[in-house]
């Protein structure tokens, strides 16, 4: 029998994410409190997230925004996380406020945003372990988080990740004016 790696691709691909999903859930969380939500997303979804992006440039006018959704198509999967908001009770003023009671729903609790960032981090090292090519993407991120995919979540980034002979997330070219 004859395994071809091009035929194999995708599912090797899916397979190595869905590590990064657990080097993700197992990063250190603030207080031990797990408020960490984990997807990934391929195929038609991340179309869908694609054209999420390029509508939301309409909004705000951030082109970067039209580069990045080209980017993701080139993805084999795309890796979302996002962080469910409560504050931890520590008053540490971190967000910029005296306590915990007077910070604005609004206002993220700092101690979820590290936890967010250290579940990434992790991600993308077992990505880079397993020799992936990844990007992290605060654009499809919140554009994931208008489309509610992570339910309930703010502070969602996406992660980008390709197995292919060239880095499709590297040299990327940007949007014409």
């Amino acid at each position: 029998m004859i395994i071809n790696e091009r035929e194999k691709r995708h599912e090797q691909v899916i397979a190595a994410a869905s590590q990064m999903m657990t080097a993700a859930r197992t990063a250190p969380k603030g207080k031990g409190v797990d408020i960490i939500e984990i997807a990934i997303i391929e195929g038609d979804d991340i179309e869908r997230l694609a054209v999420k992006m390029e509508q939301m440039v309409l909004e705000h006018g951030m082109k970067f925004f039209l580069r990045d959704a080209s980017n993701i198509r080139q993805a084999e999967c795309v890796m979302l996380i996002g962080s469910h908001d409560l504050p931890q009770g520590l008053n540490c003023a971190h967000c910029g406020y005296n306590s915990c009671a007077e910070k604005p729903m609004s206002v993220p609790c700092q101690i979820n945003s590290v936890d967010v960032g250290i579940a990434i981090g992790s991600a993308c090292a077992m990505a880079a372990d397993m020799r992936l090519d990844t990007r992290v993407l605060f654009s499809a991120g919140l554009a994931a988080q208008r489309l509610n995919i992570l339910d309930g979540c703010r502070q969602v980034f996406a992660i980008a990740i390709s197995a292919s002979s060239k880095n499709p997330f590297f040299d990327r070219k940007s949007p014409k004016e």
